[in-house]
């Protein structure tokens, strides 16, 4: 609550309110506390495991906000179920899942936010990202429709294969989410990307690299490559993050594998 209250000390009275922060706080616990009753770990659900790490997540993503761009309590709020959305609902592996998780959602929306523009916390489609307006603003603010995203995506697309090898992707609009996703994630975060083999993971990490301002280092995997070479491959990294405060994605692969024991690193 003390973050949360003083991130808002700065917006517009309705938001720097007292009450509206304490809802805020008391939605988030209840759908925390929802969300972990009902997706349970299992053999099969092994990371179907909420903790006081992922109730982090979703205030690391409000504080992302800035006031110029949040005037009303209503946009807040559908920025609380995005940032929800995005911790809580991109791990679920089945749509019943997903479906039930919404559900979820809106029902604690709706309770504590019953007050508010319900056509603006539940918006038909909902997207926030760093790249909303074109590729130099990277201020955190809502897409207010998809075929501006598709034109500034675009624009990202073609800017990346004049400078590097050429990715031939058609950016449909799941594919334009997903890139909004990483967006997000690579400001402060790692992510798993699981997904069939030729399916785009890597070519939209790369994308969402790129729009990030971001450096993709990867490890070239030989036939004596061992942990000490993948030790140093991380220090230099460090060294170029650290040293030189350059943005690095590390792009790690499941075919760089060579032995078990890398993932420890």
């Amino acid at each position: 609550s003390t973050f949360l209250k003083g991130h808002l000390k700065n917006f517009e009275p309705a938001l720097n309110d007292e009450q509206f922060a304490h809802k805020l706080i008391q939605a988030s616990l209840e759908l925390h506390n929802k969300v972990a009753q009902a997706f349970r770990k299992t053999a099969i659900n092994f990371h179907y495991e909420f903790s006081i790490r992922h109730l982090a997540s979703v205030y690391k993503g409000l504080l992302m906000s800035e006031p110029a761009y949040f005037p009303d309590p209503s946009k807040f709020a559908s920025l609380f179920i995005h940032e929800a959305e995005r911790v809580y609902g991109d791990r679920l592996v089945s749509p019943t899942d997903l479906e039930n998780y919404t559900k979820i959602a809106k029902d604690v929306g709706k309770k504590y936010f019953k007050d508010l523009d319900q056509m603006v916390v539940f918006p038909p489609t909902l997207i926030f990202c760093h790249c909303w307006k074109d590729l130099d603003e990277k201020s955190y603010n809502k897409v207010e429709n998809l075929d501006t995203l598709s034109t500034i995506l675009n624009q990202a697309l073609n800017a990346y294969n004049e400078t590097n090898a050429a990715m031939n992707l058609v950016l449909f609009e799941d594919a334009m989410k997903h890139v909004c996703r990483v967006c997000r994630i690579l400001q402060s975060s790692h992510a798993l990307m699981v997904g069939v083999g030729g399916s785009g993971k890597q070519s939209l990490c790369r994308l969402a690299a790129f729009i990030c301002n971001a450096t993709v280092s990867q490890i070239a995997i030989s036939g004596t490559y061992g942990m000490s070479d993948l030790k140093e491959d991380i220090k230099q990294m460090y060294f170029k993050a650290g040293l030189k405060n350059e943005p690095i994605v590390f792009l790690f692969m499941d075919s760089q594998i060579a032995d078990e024991k890398f993932l420890v690193y």
